[in-house]
């Protein structure tokens, strides 16, 4: 499968997550946020790795991953029902934590310019 296909594959099933998930009614992935950052299918098509950004604590965003995870079984079929597709992946949510670590950069990089600025 060319690398194009792949990365149409992968943006048609984020899309179509952002609009399954928020349909769940997993308490555990309600009570937050859940923001699908990137999916990765294998050239195979057998596995996908969702990477999912959840804000909240670490406490809720754990929860919500588990949640995610055990959800995965409806979200699939609903993605078959979607996508038409000759095989299905399996899906496996992860947690996403690179906005997160941009902001702590972010933040970083801010620091360091107000130190500069005050040693002029």
């Amino acid at each position: 499968m060319g690398k194009f296909r792949q990365q149409k594959i992968d943006e048609e099933i984020k899309r179509e997550l952002c609009n399954i998930i928020p349909t769940l009614k997993d308490p555990r992935v309600n009570a937050v946020m859940v923001s699908v950052v990137s999916v990765i299918v294998t050239k195979d098509l057998k596995f996908a790795k969702v990477y999912a950004s959840v804000f909240g604590d670490k406490s809720k965003e754990e929860a919500a991953i588990k949640g995610l995870n055990s959800s995965s079984g409806f979200i699939r079929h609903e993605l078959g029902e979607r996508i038409k597709l000759r095989a299905l992946p399996q899906i496996t949510f992860v947690a996403d934590n690179s906005i997160e670590y941009g902001a702590h950069i972010n933040k970083v990089i801010n620091e360091l310019n107000i130190k500069d600025n005050e040693n002029d």
